[in-house]
């Protein structure tokens, strides 16, 4: 038996609804991209491979369940690991959100359990390793999982020409927010000798602070944001939970049914692993490879913070002109230069550093929001959930084999330079599979209306 998923008039949604929502929605980036950019980027890396280097043995291993892993490794490791566990979550969320409608609940779950293993990164001193990396493995598994939920509220609160528009403002708010905070870490981290503070505990506190900041802003989104009702039998409801990897391989087979829709997820698999292990290996490779301080790092990403707000916005004007997929694709060329000038950087030139970070700062936002409105709409009508979920498996849950690909590099050659330069190949084959796809003639056999530009 199929769902019912007609809203009752009730539920119909005019201009100021989804304005109203629309603003609650943006909120959500505003909440957690501070974990994405405080903690992920800046501090987490770097500290979390000094406490590792701290524990370990005389040839630099640690060694977690008995098995050697260098200590350099360990964080790019961690992170692989969180997306395993998201990939294994994420279907069964995604199950009990098409089953009973009930996004809002499964979104504050995730969010505050990331939050809170965020906020328990207080805690992480000394020799720690394990506990850093088990914290890491929660935060970023939840933070995957909210965002099935909450980037398949998309098609739901934006007509099919303003996707574009709502998303990279979505981008923008969590762009400004991770750059407010920012500013106050760098306070704080810079003078925390008059705080009277060591250099461990102020980075503890910023760990600690983005988990308390992505708690009290979600309240935001969950207020505004609305559970569309589906009727479904008890049956059904019950069977959600059991029935998330059938839902999903159902989902992947549906989708041959649509296979340039198919063609464009490959290629956002694969572009997009390379630029989520750009942005959580960066401050790891500024610190170990180019050795920059913290102070550095931090105003770098601050840098990046400001400019991807424009870049955001700028992109998506651009896309109303050029098109999403040629934007993205022009995208796609400048990561590739920034990956080639990385490995050239010289050491203990941070000049050169904020250059390839102002770089990075255009390009990331427009690259990854116009990613998110092109792919809505590729997805046919009524299926925008379980469609979404796919996605996000595809921009979170499958993004482990660039970290792996990192780790290992850097475990074979034991050099950072050879680990970015590896991460290329992400984007050029990407830059190759999204070239070929057909846009246009992906939006009508998907069966939907075809924007101006796309």
């Amino acid at each position: 038996m199929t769902a019912d998923t007609t809203e009752p008039e009730e539920y119909a949604t005019g201009p100021a609804e989804r304005r109203r929502e629309q603003h609650g929605w943006y909120f959500y980036d505003f909440a957690c991209s501070v974990y994405s950019t405080s903690v992920l980027t800046v501090f987490l890396g770097p500290y979390l491979t000094s406490v590792a280097r701290a524990a370990s043995d005389a040839e630099g291993f640690v060694h977690p369940l008995g098995i050697p892993v260098r200590a350099g490794s360990l964080f790019a490791y961690a992170v692989s690991a969180s997306i395993v566990v998201a990939v294994l979550v994420m279907p069964l969320v995604g199950a009990v959100a098409d089953r009973t409608g009930r996004k809002k609940p499964l979104l504050a779950a995730a969010a505050y359990l990331g939050a809170t293993a965020t906020a328990g990164m207080f805690f992480l001193a000394g020799e720690r390793y394990l506990l850093g990396a088990f914290l890491l493995i929660v935060a970023n598994a939840s933070l995957a999982v909210s965002m099935v939920l909450y980037n398949a509220y998309l098609p739901q609160i934006a007509e099919p020409d303003e996707r574009d528009k709502v998303s990279s403002r979505g981008w923008a708010f969590g762009y400004t927010s991770g750059a407010l905070v920012l500013v106050v870490n760098l306070v704080l981290y810079s003078g925390h000798d008059s705080f009277g503070l060591t250099e461990g505990e102020a980075i503890r506190i910023c760990l600690a602070s983005a988990g308390v900041w992505w708690g009290a802003f979600t309240l935001v989104p969950l207020r505004r944001l609305r559970d569309r009702h589906v009727r479904a039998d008890g049956d059904e409801r019950a069977g959600a939970v059991g029935s998330g990897w059938r839902q999903l391989r159902a989902t992947l087979k549906d989708m041959r049914r649509y296979p340039l829709t198919l063609s464009f997820l490959l290629a956002y698999l694969v572009y997009n692993d390379g630029v989520q292990t750009v942005i959580s290996q960066a401050s790891v490779y500024g610190s170990e490879e180019l050795g920059l301080d913290q102070t550095t790092l931090i105003t770098a990403v601050l840098l990046v913070q400001v400019l991807a707000v424009a870049g955001a916005l700028g992109m998506g004007r651009l896309a109303r002109s050029h098109g999403a997929k040629r934007t993205i694709l022009g995208s796609l060329a400048v990561w590739t230069l920034i990956l080639a000038a990385a490995y050239f950087l010289p050491a203990d030139a941070p000049v050169f550093f904020y250059s390839l970070a102002a770089a990075i700062g255009l390009v990331l936002g427009g690259s990854q929001a116009l990613s998110r409105s092109l792919f809505s709409h590729l997805v046919p009508r009524g299926k925008e959930a379980e469609y979404f979920s796919a996605y996000e498996m595809s921009d979170r849950g499958l993004s482990w084999l660039g970290p792996l690909v990192f780790g290992l590099a850097y475990q074979l050659t034991g050099s950072y330079r050879d680990a970015i330069i590896s991460l290329v190949i992400f984007f050029a084959v990407g830059f190759a599979l999204l070239a070929r796809v057909p846009v246009r003639r992906a939006v009508e056999e998907a069966g939907n209306p075809l924007p101006e530009r796309i």
